[in-house]
């Protein structure tokens, strides 16, 4: 079991906590126990295909698509990006951007971004806690200010700026837009809502996302919850939201803060008992 130390990243619009990364350049490192410092890469063969962080957004971020994995090694040699949000605290005018609201064609693109009335034609969601999104490769996007998330995707730093709002970047220069790039990568599907809806369950497993490159299950827990890694597949990545945790294998535990996260390996342990503190527990296990 591994708890890796945060990698920080301040940006134009807020902070990035990288709590898991395989994305060479930026690998995570084992925070302590007897693996302490070493790296991601002499702990999982190859590259690591999840990348995990916390957004904390103080403005709007630039809206972007991602490339999806076939358009991304073609160009870049590169896994393209599917992700998903879950938003752990909202500001009362917290929001987020998500999918297209109108049916427009690649032309119509190029003509909005140059008019700088793309927003125009994007859906745009009032955010509050517990919502998610998830957003497959394609779909155009952007994470609002005052929004506090929890961001699962695939390890891949491939992004395609659509639109920045005019703004200077740390350098002082305007950031670089992507529009002919971005332009063969978006999916001009629109549909009626591009929201994540589950019901909350006590204590239970709560299904968010499965998809082909990740699957994320919610757990709001009040008691102890026993869970097979095995029956994960390779591994059980646990991000802790909320509250704290302490995670015990036959072998060892960790405790688990707000945004820290835990990788267990299921060549190594099988049996998880996640206990929760008295205030209770909100975290999201993820595998693939």
């Amino acid at each position: 079991m591994y708890k890796f130390k945060p990698i920080l990243k301040t940006l134009v619009w807020g902070t990035e906590s990288w709590v898991l990364s395989g994305v060479p350049g930026s690998e995570s490192v084992v925070e302590e126990g007897p693996q302490a410092g070493k790296k991601i890469t002499d702990i999982y063969p190859g590259t690591f295909p999840l990348l995990i962080k916390f957004i904390d957004a103080k403005r709007d971020l630039s809206i972007q698509v991602h490339p999806d994995d076939e358009l991304a090694r073609k160009r870049h040699n590169s896994k393209g990006k599917t992700e998903m949000w879950y938003i752990i605290d909202a500001a009362p005018q917290a929001h987020l951007i998500s999918g297209l609201k109108k049916s427009i064609t690649p032309e119509d693109y190029v003509r909005l971004v140059e008019e700088n009335k793309i927003t125009d034609v994007l859906q745009d969601y009032k955010v509050s806690s517990g919502d998610v999104f998830f957003l497959p490769a394609g779909r155009i996007h952007a994470i609002g200010g005052g929004c506090y998330l929890a961001e699962i995707q695939e390890t891949s730093d491939i992004t395609y700026r659509i639109y920045d709002y005019g703004r200077l970047g740390l350098d002082g220069k305007p950031r670089q837009l992507h529009t002919e790039l971005a332009k063969d990568a978006i999916d001009y599907t629109v549909l009626p809502d591009y929201r994540t809806h589950y019901e909350p369950k006590k204590d239970a497993l709560v299904n968010l996302v499965t998809c082909s490159h990740f699957t994320t299950d919610l757990l709001d827990l009040d008691r102890p919850f026993d869970m097979s890694v095995k029956k994960c597949g390779e591994f059980l990545v646990v991000i802790q939201m909320k509250g704290s945790s302490v995670l015990k294998t036959a072998s060892e535990q960790v405790t688990l803060m707000p945004g820290e996260c835990a990788l267990i390996l299921s060549s190594q342990e099988d049996n998880l008992q996640i206990i929760p503190s008295k205030e209770g527990s909100s975290i999201l296990a993820t595998h693939c």
